[in-house]
């Protein structure tokens, strides 16, 4: 009995001298934290809309690296006092012609919403107007982005995505549920996002996109809408002339008429220009021009409008930055509203 108390021992004894050497020859991943925080003061001239500071966005970043082929994400975003899962996914990088994602993070579709908030002068994507509505199907004002994320072609989901680069041609092709960030699927078909992007020159870049989005009927049967378009981007972000453009037009599932969905068309610009300042504190200033026109209903009338964003950034450092838009929106029918925006970027 004393033997084997002995033994016993012996072997905690000799693990525990045993482990430290053991973790410390493992490759244990590595972690990159950092983060963004975004201030905006918002005012509309919407007759009683709430005009107010707020967070847009308050995001803290975890990329991990577990060696050289395999890496994730993990973001969660605090906005509003509570607390949701943006980008959360694994990277499995078996070339650079084959990368495989899975997880949750933005569908490869949209120009505008692939371009991280974090770089954009646009400071809403979607140049919402507080207390404006009435867009047929998808609410708020007819945009772009408005109708491509509310009808779910576009925005984060949860699924997997293949994608790579072979020369000058990008591709990326996902499969997901079709129902958003942070939500279960809801029937048994699966959605589809896919894009293209061909580098014409070393300043232009051309892509083709396409988006097949499952939704559950009136009927409570499964049915798929598709939107497709193209878009283009010259240029790069805080480096002289930048311009970005897309054209999209889909199925408004949204709206249905007479059992079909109503077809939607949209086709909205940007452009800006960065100016490096010598400067201590303000080291570069933007200004930005966006010209949109939505249609939410192409076969019905006053479904249409017309959206103009001027804007100014002043950059205090890479991405840190402040800045203002003016959204102004012209529907079909009734009178123009607007709404000014100034917000803070700090980038860590």
């Amino acid at each position: 009995m004393l033997c084997a108390r002995a033994t016993f021992s012996t072997l905690v004894a000799a693990l525990a001298i045993a482990a430290p050497s053991q973790i410390q020859a493992q490759d244990l991943p590595s972690v990159d934290l950092g983060g963004r925080i975004q201030a905006q003061y918002a005012h509309s001239s919407v007759d009683g809309a709430e005009n107010d500071f707020f967070f847009r966005r308050v995001r803290l970043r975890a990329d991990i690296s577990v060696n050289d082929w395999i890496t994730g994400r993990i973001q969660p975003d605090f906005k509003g006092g509570g607390a949701s899962l943006q980008d959360a996914y694994v990277d499995l990088a078996f070339s650079e012609g084959l990368n495989i994602r899975i997880g949750q993070f933005k569908r490869p579709f949209d120009l505008f919403d692939l371009s991280s908030s974090t770089n954009l002068s646009l400071i809403e994507r979607d140049g919402r107007i507080e207390g404006l509505g009435g867009c047929p199907g998808v609410g708020g004002l007819c945009a772009h982005n408005r109708l491509t994320e509310a009808l779910e072609f576009t925005g984060r989901d949860q699924g997997v995505m293949v994608d790579g680069t072979a020369g000058r041609v990008e591709y990326a092709v996902m499969v997901s549920n079709g129902e958003g960030a942070n939500a279960s699927d809801v029937n048994d078909g699966k959605s589809f996002s896919s894009r293209v992007v061909v580098a014409a020159s070393d300043d232009l870049r051309v892509a083709g996109k396409l988006s097949v989005h499952d939704y559950l009927s009136d009927s409570a049967e499964t049915s798929q809408a598709v939107a497709f378009g193209v878009d283009a981007e010259w240029g790069t972000w805080r480096d002289g002339f930048h311009a970005q453009l897309s054209v999209v037009s889909g199925e408004n599932w949204a709206l249905p008429i007479a059992g079909d969905p109503a077809t939607f068309q949209a086709i909205e610009g940007w452009a800006s220009y960065y100016h490096p300042l010598e400067g201590d504190r303000v080291v570069g200033i933007e200004p930005l021009l966006r010209v949109g026109y939505a249609d939410a209903n192409t076969d019905g009338a006053d479904d249409a409008g017309t959206l103009l964003t001027p804007g100014l950034m002043f950059y205090f450092g890479g991405r840190n930055k402040i800045g203002a838009n003016m959204d102004v929106y012209r529907p079909q029918s009734g009178g123009t509203e607007y709404s000014l925006k100034i917000q803070t970027y700090i980038y860590f």
